[in-house]
């Protein structure tokens, strides 16, 4: 645990310090980037020290993975610090309808709703436990036809519609930019899915709650810093 510690310490004090990098380029508060940690390639001792080192939002793409690694994680936590702070799990991969039952019970955001029928799926789950879970639109702002993601002209209307349901709480929209080696062919994406998310504030669509901009990853995040995320989804950068 010692050696894995130190490396992920090292690794999250080199984000960081690209985090602030990249807010001070674009004049704004590291306090305002959250990291999300993708543990979809870390082992749970890798897990573990993530959360050991304060990194309590943490994410994965595939929903049975998910719901195994929630269960066993807050048994642990249980058992080494009932009173500590819980950890709060993220959905960042495409979802289906019928896999949203093995993940309710756990997560706390969905950040790949790209439907309304997903949409309310999730509310009509939520409502039987009597959650309300944030979501996230997910956009096809690359415009790459093998990626999820609902198209740029549909996510307003989309989002009015998810704002209807009781269960959900629209709280941003999510993009994935295509995978270059580098992390400047990036940036259009990021700008179209911010333009998005202005216009539909500025439409009034979600409220307070709609804050969130999810873009950036391992490969690409100060440029997603720069344009405005607020959750960034990191796990090569940080695990390996």
């Amino acid at each position: 645990m010692p050696a894995t510690r130190n490396k992920i310490e090292k690794n999250l004090q080199r984000i960081r310090q690209n985090i602030a990098g990249a807010c001070l380029r674009a004049g704004r508060s590291p306090q305002e980037v959250a990291i999300v940690a993708v543990t979809k390639s870390a082992n749970m001792e890798s897990i573990k020290a993530a959360v050991d080192l304060g990194l309590t939002d943490l994410a994965e793409s595939r929903a049975g993975q998910l719901a195994e690694r929630a269960v066993e994680l807050a048994q642990w936590l249980q058992r080494k610090r009932p009173e500590g702070p819980r950890v709060r799990w993220h959905m960042v991969g495409h979802l289906q309808r019928n896999k949203v039952k093995q993940v309710i019970e756990h997560v706390g955001t969905m950040h790949s709703v790209d439907s309304l029928r997903l949409a309310e799926e999730i509310n009509s789950r939520a409502e039987k436990l009597g959650r309300i879970i944030d979501v996230l639109v997910e956009v096809n702002c690359s415009r790459e036809p093998h990626k999820f993601g609902c198209a740029v002209g549909a996510a307003g209307h989309l989002a009015e519609l998810i704002c209807t349901l009781k269960h959900v709480r629209l709280v941003g929209l999510m993009t994935m930019a295509a995978q270059t080696p580098d992390p400047e062919t990036s940036r259009p994406t990021f700008i179209r899915l911010r333009e998005l998310f202005c216009d539909i504030r500025h439409e009034r669509i979600g409220g307070e709650a709609f804050k969130h901009l999810s873009m950036g990853m391992s490969q690409d995040y100060p440029v997603a810093v720069e344009e405005g995320a607020t959750m960034l989804r990191i796990g090569t950068a940080l695990f390996e």
